[in-house]
């Protein structure tokens, strides 16, 4: 009866986590769409914009390193966790404060600040809850959650701005949900003090350094963020074209986010079943490559930004749900830093090269992507020998 109780508090837990997370990206992907054009408008150059909103998202990946290390030593999951939370909430309404492209500027690196600060030490309280649900299933489900905030984020954000034509207005209504998000992250850190004593897994008392089996993970992860494309780039192409109309794109990146929402859920609890070797397959999400860059037409791009979804999606919950089963309860959060933190700083220089082919041969792009990502796959069969032998899958 203990048992099933703990399992009730976990799901709990988790769909809380989820529910979250939906208005977490409900307020910062919505505001995402009109960075841009608002940043313009304050007098910012196209340079500004891209070196604004490139920083950012380094400093997003790059800081997990300190949140997560900073996370275990101090055993602070909470604190840490809020702190992050509510930087980022807050800077999001803010920007319709901002007098000029410098303010603003301001406001869009510390909401990637927040949202790196609070990332590693959330996802170790999402462990603890998962180890009684299944850890792809309780990363699936709160991926989901997450890809849907990001849905219907953005469409909220165009209708606001449809309506009115302005933009601070339309940053301003975004204190709603992230009043919304804050409100529940307090029912959070009531309803569960402590998230560890819902995990039975044993302390490990190896907690210097972290097993080979992570590492080989970790480069085989890298390797497919590299030939990964951002949705921005697929979006310029699309236009550059005229593949699909400007009107469409943001349906496409609706889509996208569609297929990746139920791809968590789907491939979360394929991953418990089967485990790490569900990435192999899941490896042709590559084939978003030929189909976005080579012309196919409007429903080649269609099909492959739909494959580019689920990537995303099935990346984003398996990722924390295996590196939860890779390395010792102590280490979680400096293990999630450092794998969210190199994942996205090489799917950054892998964009920028990915840039540099565009002009060069789009043949030459779709090759790079399809070879870096495919590459992977003797690696992750090694991280599965590795987890048969080592890790209780």
């Amino acid at each position: 009866m203990k048992s099933l109780d703990n399992k009730s508090r976990a799901v709990k837990f988790v769909l809380l986590i989820g529910i979250m997370s939906f208005f977490a990206d409900f307020t910062y992907e919505a505001s995402r769409g009109i960075i841009g054009p608002y940043l313009s408008l304050l007098g910012a150059s196209a340079l500004t914009v891209a070196l604004v909103t490139g920083f950012g998202e380094f400093l997003g990946y790059a800081w997990r390193l300190v949140s997560g290390s900073l996370s275990d030593k101090t055993g602070k999951f909470w604190p840490i966790t809020i702190f992050g939370y509510v930087v980022q909430m807050v800077s999001v309404p803010l920007l319709a404060l901002a007098g000029s492209w410098q303010m603003a500027a301001m406001f869009i690196i510390l909401e990637r600040f927040g949202r790196a600060t609070r990332n590693p030490p959330r996802d170790v309280m999402l462990s603890h809850a998962a180890k009684e649900m299944g850890y792809g299933w309780a990363f699936g489900v709160h991926e989901a959650l997450d890809q849907f905030g990001a849905l219907f984020g953005p469409l909220a954000t165009a209708g606001i701005y449809a309506w009115r034509g302005d933009y601070k207005l339309t940053f301003a209504m975004l204190l709603i949900p992230a009043l919304v998000m804050l409100s529940l992250l307090a029912v959070a850190r009531l309803t569960y003090p402590h998230p560890e004593e819902m995990d039975s897994t044993p302390p490990n008392i190896q907690t210097k350094g972290l097993p080979h089996v992570f590492w080989l993970y970790l480069t085989g992860a890298v390797l497919v963020a590299v030939g990964s494309a951002d949705f921005p780039f697929m979006a310029y192409h699309f236009e550059k074209t005229s593949t699909v109309s400007t009107s469409m794109i943001p349906v496409f990146y609706a889509v996208a986010m569609g297929v990746s929402g139920v791809g968590a859920l789907l491939f979360g609890r394929l991953f418990d079943r089967f485990g790490i070797i569900i990435l192999v397959p899941l490896t042709l999400s590559a084939l978003y490559a030929p189909l976005v860059f080579l012309g196919g037409g409007f429903w080649a791009a269609l099909l492959g930004t739909a494959l580019w979804g689920l990537y995303t999606g099935v990346n984003e919950s398996i990722i924390p749900a295996a590196v939860a089963l890779m390395v010792p309860v102590g280490r979680r959060a400096s293990a999630y830093g450092l794998f969210t933190a190199g994942y996205g700083i090489f799917w950054f220089l892998g964009s920028a090269l990915i840039g540099v082919l565009y002009g060069v041969s789009l043949p030459l792009l779709v090759a790079f992507c399809l070879i870096t990502e495919f590459a992977a796959i003797p690696l992750f069969f090694q991280v599965r020998r590795h987890v048969k032998r080592d890790l209780p899958w």
